[in-house]
């Protein structure tokens, strides 16, 4: 048997300027690949997953905390991160944003954290919207807890919209069609944005009709998560990344 060492030079290189790290749900069908193509050339996303079952419910999600330290110590290993995501935005509200954050700084180390409520926060402040309405697939105690937040930072909630559902894996099987048509037919008239909340939800695939339909900025989870973790790491988005939000900062 031949045994042979390969010169350095022949192997493929990837090389990766930044990486962000994604904690997401053991039953989140679409963040990782809905976040990946939203990425410039050169940034990498690294996923674990933190333990769930649907249903999906405030107290499930309120669980998902006790996995946070083993699913964090095993992302990268010995690897340093730009970015640490939670990536559940329901998750976020049932934790708490602030206990969520403090989370994610014990159990792994990163340059920067955000999870979807931070960063949608951060979004419609960017777009300058104050009086908003919302979009979830989730069931009505859900959107009452994230109504409720979002208004104790200062919001104008003008109405919350859902699906009424608590299964992970039927949220991700709602068409983009079917967003368009509800995330228009949700928005206020007299509303600056629409938030389209849930990471499981493929709503990055509908902003730019519903913007077309309403002329107004719609804000999804995920598209919030990726031009947050741009923003904080200072830098520029692809010109592939959906909406409004990252006009001044696309890559031409």
């Amino acid at each position: 048997m031949l045994i042979d060492t390969l010169p350095l030079d022949v192997l493929p290189a990837t090389p990766v300027a930044a990486r962000i790290g994604l904690l997401a749900l053991a039953t989140d069908l679409n963040s990782e690949a809905d976040l990946r193509r939203m990425l410039p050339a050169g940034v990498g996303l690294y996923c674990n997953r933190v333990r769930h079952e649907n249903p999906m419910s405030l107290a499930a999600l309120q669980r998902v905390a006790e996995d946070l330290p083993r699913a964090g110590r095993d992302l990268l290993p010995g690897l340093a991160l730009d970015v640490l995501v939670y990536g559940c935005t329901s998750g976020t509200i049932a934790m708490g944003e602030a206990q969520t954050l403090k989370l994610l700084g014990e159990v792994r180390a990163a340059r920067h954290a955000t999870t979807p409520v931070t960063a949608s926060l951060a979004a419609l402040a960017q777009v300058g919207a104050h009086r908003v309405s919302m979009l979830t697939p989730y069931r009505a105690a859900v959107n009452r807890e994230l109504g409720g937040y979002y208004r104790e930072r200062g919001l104008d909630v003008l109405n919350v919209s859902g699906f009424d559902m608590d299964d992970d894996y039927a949220m991700t099987d709602i068409a983009p069609e079917a967003i368009v048509a509800a995330g228009i037919r949700a928005t206020a008239a007299d509303a600056d944005a629409l938030f389209i909340s849930c990471t499981a939800l493929r709503a990055s695939e509908a902003v730019e009709r519903i913007e077309q339909a309403i002329g107004r900025p719609v804000i999804t989870s995920n598209q919030a998560v990726i031009w947050h973790a741009l923003h904080l790491m200072q830098l520029a988005a692809p010109t592939q990344a959906p909406g409004r939000l990252f006009n001044a900062t696309r890559v031409r």
